[in-house]
């Protein structure tokens, strides 16, 4: 059991460390580096060498890593995706707003398609990043306040004597977090002063702002034998830990080795940094260019290759479990579930089903399966939205979870090395 509570530790360090996508992205490059990987840039040439690792970014919120074979002609990419992004709220332009002499409260927007009671009554922060002005351009910093800064409060219950019975809580009046007392009326601005304090720079040198809300709970391991974990973010970050880790471990052999990590599938992924943009596409074709293939070779590595998209899957619910598949079943600590969907909203299909069960059994790891109730819409991920650029035959998984979209989310403290163990073998294969 103290691999299990190791590597979940391990886990729930890099999530604290990582409260938005731009600090995940730059958390997991710092970890590249430590490891010898050459950060390229898309506008310059690449020059690739067998044996070295590389990794480029996109708008400081998507990731690519590769690692060639040092020796032999590889034959495909391994690919892993998984994604950066959580459900949050934005900060809005100019987000203060005075109400009545009494109070400052931030004006925010939903950033993806979260459980909004949970974000109620919580300790809350700020972080992001911010671009500011320079001599020669602009250039961006990340920022994170790391203080007990926001709360959106509940109206009592003497207030509001349906409460309990649904209410729907709408995100313009409902969800707007308080953030300083302004008794006197004469308080602005004071959030982006402390903005550019954390940022090293003077409030008017900034010039745009990313900016999101996010819980301050740490995440923890309970449970009678301390089975569970509790985290915020778990959805997708607990996939982009285990994938990375991973990739990190494994050395390549037949195939290159292909990390991916990706912004924005909170929201449909069609940004330029997203699953449904060009960035894998480029990425493996400049790849093929470095390695001075020809367009029949690059393709022929294509037809050749496997992508496993990792993305968190719905576990059965103690106190709803008539809401799932009646046997696709999955539970925490489990292991890996492969989900499938008839109407393709997952890529699984019977080959790379059996693909990933293979990897899993050569790992020792279990697996499950999760399927959506026929009468029930579920959601999409990454795998087919990858695919429709990179025709690469493609298998969709996730770890399992509750309460998957709440500002904290619960999953099995085995399932994060099982993960790993299963990339591990992936990657080295």
């Amino acid at each position: 059991m103290k691999e299990y509570v190791k590597c979940a530790k391990d886990m729930l360090d890099f999530i604290e460390k990582s409260p938005t996508c731009f600090h995940a992205v730059a958390n997991i490059s710092a970890a590249l580096e430590r490891e010898g990987y050459e950060k390229l840039e898309e506008r310059a040439d690449w020059e690739i060498v067998p044996g070295q690792g590389y990794y480029v970014t996109r708008n400081d919120s998507s990731l690519i890593a590769f690692r060639i074979p040092e020796e032999g002609r590889p034959t495909g990419f391994h690919l892993s995706a998984a994604h950066s992004d959580s459900p949050s709220f934005k900060l809005k332009e100019n987000p203060e707003m005075a109400v009545e002499n009494l109070y400052v409260k931030l004006n925010t927007e939903k950033y993806g398609g979260m459980i909004l009671s949970t974000w109620l009554d919580r300790a809350l922060s700020v972080a992001g990043r911010v671009a500011v002005r320079k001599k020669e351009g602009t250039e961006t910093r990340l920022v994170n306040l790391e203080k007990d800064l926001l709360v959106i409060p509940s109206v009592a219950i003497h207030l509001n004597r349906e409460a309990n019975k649904g209410t729907e809580l709408n995100p313009q009046v409902d969800m707007l977090p308080l953030y300083a007392e302004n008794s006197d009326g004469k308080k602005k601005n004071v959030l982006m002063r402390r903005i550019a304090r954390a940022a090293g720079v003077k409030q008017e040198e900034i010039l745009g702002h990313d900016l999101f809300l996010y819980p301050r709970e740490k995440g923890r391991i309970w449970g009678e034998n301390g089975e569970f974990v509790l985290s915020p973010r778990l959805d997708d970050l607990q996939c982009v830990y285990a994938s990375v880790k991973a990739f990190l471990k494994s050395e390549p052999k037949n195939y290159i080795n292909v990390c991916a990590v990706f912004d924005n599938e909170e929201v449909g992924s069609g940004t330029k940094q997203g699953a449904d943009s060009t960035f894998l596409e480029d990425t493996l074709w400049r790849i093929g260019e470095g390695m001075k293939l020809s367009r029949s070779d690059y393709l022929r590595m294509v037809a050749g290759s496997f992508l496993i998209s990792a993305d968190n899957a719905h576990a059965v619910h103690p106190n709803h479990p008539e809401k799932y598949d009646p046997t696709n079943r999955p539970r925490l600590n489990g292991g890996i579930v492969i989900k499938f969907h008839g109407s393709q909203k997952y890529a699984t299909d019977a080959v790379s089903a059996a693909k990933m069960r293979h990897i899993c059994g050569t790992a020792g790891v279990p697996c499950q399966t999760y399927a959506n109730r026929s009468d029930i819409a579920g959601g999409s991920t990454l795998g087919n939205i990858s695919t429709s650029h990179v025709s690469v035959s493609s298998v969709d998984i996730g770890l399992p979870q509750l309460a998957m979209h709440s500002a904290v989310e619960t999953g099995g403290v085995k399932d994060t090395k099982y993960a790993v163990d299963a990339f591990q073998v992936f990657f080295g294969e």
